[in-house]
């Protein structure tokens, strides 16, 4: 089994900006050294991917070759219809993830464009965050 790990927009500043919110110095490389140990646990195998520009983070997900997706869009996640459509073009079962807790935040962050197309949304567990949406996607992949 393969999972892909997406990333968007800024996400990989985390530990740098907003500390208060994402988490000090070392956070995003807790979450994916979480990630990674929980996929070794698990038995899968996984590839991450960080990207800006929605487009290209549409052609990653429209060609991946992976039984199912863990993604924090970020920004894209209360803007972008191009992601869900391509979320549902390439059929494969996916996590919406979010490391804060988006219903703590600004108006404007309560609303996603993937979260009912998702199998599941998990947010708010700051670097449990990944590994704890890994762990829901193999149970719902193994069950489905």
């Amino acid at each position: 089994m393969k999972i892909l790990l997406i990333e968007g927009p800024l996400l990989d500043k985390i530990g740098e900006r907003e500390p208060e919110i994402y988490g000090g110095k070392g956070t995003r490389e807790k979450l994916i050294s979480a990630f990674n140990e929980k996929a070794a646990l698990l038995g899968v195998e996984t590839e991450s991917v960080s990207e800006y520009c929605e487009g290209a983070l549409a052609k990653i997900i429209v060609n991946a070759k992976c039984d199912g997706i863990v993604i924090n869009p970020g920004a894209y996640t209360h803007t972008s219809v191009l992601l869900r459509d391509a979320l549902l073009c390439s059929k494969i079962p996916f996590i919406e993830a979010h490391i804060s807790n988006v219903f703590e935040r600004e108006e404007f962050r309560r609303k996603s464009y993937l979260s009912d197309v998702a199998v599941k949304v998990v947010y708010g567990l700051g670097t449990a965050t990944y590994s704890t949406a890994l762990e829901s996607l193999v149970t719902f992949l193994k069950a489905n």
